[in-house]
């Protein structure tokens, strides 16, 4: 178990359309197990494998409260079948942004196909936060980010931000 270093804007990486999981393998659960562990510790609900530099269509959720037992659930090579007409806004947050929250507004309810570690076939019926935050890891796969769903404006202020903080770091 490991805790990988989290990607954080403006880090091009972020931005890369990731690659279907072929293999079914030891090294892709021992992913798995890292993102859990990096996802917990940061603490996160939700983490696509481009966030810690692994371009592979993986995503880790778990939306168990601070007072429940974990409910760790992944999702490899997942793709939204379906979507509702009706949208539902959250607030979102990412753990690539730190410390920036902005609502979206995306479909209320998803059908998810998806493969276990296993590589079994299932699909999923989404509705509430599972499906917001689904929606928004399933867009990392895609090199997208919930910013990018704001206004131009926002999102340049965003960007200009962290790019400026990066700058900063670098010094």
């Amino acid at each position: 178990m490991t805790v990988r270093p989290i990607l954080t804007l403006p880090d091009a990486r972020l931005r890369q359309k990731s690659l279907p999981v072929a293999a079914f393998d030891g090294e892709l659960e021992q992913l798995i197990v890292d993102m859990f562990e990096t996802m917990y510790k940061a603490p996160g609900i939700g983490l696509a494998a481009i966030q810690i530099g692994v371009a592979r269509c993986v995503v880790t959720v778990d939306l168990a409260r601070k007072n429940e037992p974990p409910a760790p659930q992944a999702f490899i090579n997942p793709q939204i079948l379906a979507s509702s007409d009706e949208l539902v806004g959250y607030e979102e947050g990412c753990l690539s942004i730190p410390e920036y929250y902005g609502e979206i507004e995306r479909p209320a309810r998803i059908t998810v196909a998806f493969q276990d570690m296993k590589g079994n076939a299932h699909q999923v019926e989404a509705e509430g936060l599972l499906a917001t935050v689904l929606q928004h890891e399933i867009d990392h796969l895609d090199g997208v980010l919930f910013i990018d769903h704001m206004s131009r404006l926002k999102r340049q202020l965003v960007i200009k931000k962290f790019a400026k903080a990066a700058r900063q770091a670098e010094k």
